[in-house]
């Protein structure tokens, strides 16, 4: 299977700390992205560092629902998300699951048979390029503002503008 994995908070929706489904809010062109990508023969799945969890901020319970509201989002508009994993533990817990470290995404891998090479990971932070490289994926920064110090293969301004471009350099296809 090939593969786009995306962080959440700052590449599906508006970045900053989302503790309640009320605070969550896709970006432009999100779900239009996803049904892309759905269409050229893409399994997307989300990949996110939810340490709010760990620290008291949010309960499980809210996590959950503020993932099924996103994937209800993204359903309505014809988009798919095969799996949503998180990593709930505090920041610098030692864990392996924690991006930078590449655990989530090498567990989805694993599962779903993905091809490194015909995979991306996509995000708005130099943990996010991090883990991608890790995990021996290609990697698209979403953003404005590149960290000093990470070489991503691709940098783009939103998850569409990433799914355009790379399209019509002939990267990705049906």
């Amino acid at each position: 299977m090939k593969a786009f994995i995306l962080d959440r908070d700052g590449v599906i929706n508006k970045g900053g700390n989302i503790n309640r489904k009320s605070e969550f809010q896709l970006l432009p062109g999100v779900t239009e992205a996803i049904k892309a990508l759905n269409d050229m023969g893409f399994g997307v799945f989300v990949a996110s560092n939810q340490g709010g969890v760990g620290l008291g901020f949010m309960t499980k319970s809210a996590l959950r629902s503020i993932n099924g509201y996103m994937v209800t989002l993204i359903r309505e508009e014809g988009g798919d998300i095969v799996e949503a994993r998180y990593c709930t533990h505090k920041p610098h817990a030692g864990c392996s699951c924690r991006k930078p470290k590449p655990g989530m995404l090498l567990e989805l891998i694993k599962k779903y048979d993905i091809d490194r090479k015909a995979s991306f990971m996509v995000g708005d932070r130099d943990t996010d390029i991090m883990a991608g490289r890790s995990a021996g994926v290609h990697t698209v920064f979403i953003g404005d503002n590149l960290p000093s110090g990470i070489d991503p293969d691709y940098v783009f301004s939103g998850l569409l503008e990433a799914v355009n471009g790379l399209r019509d350099r002939s990267i990705i296809h049906a």
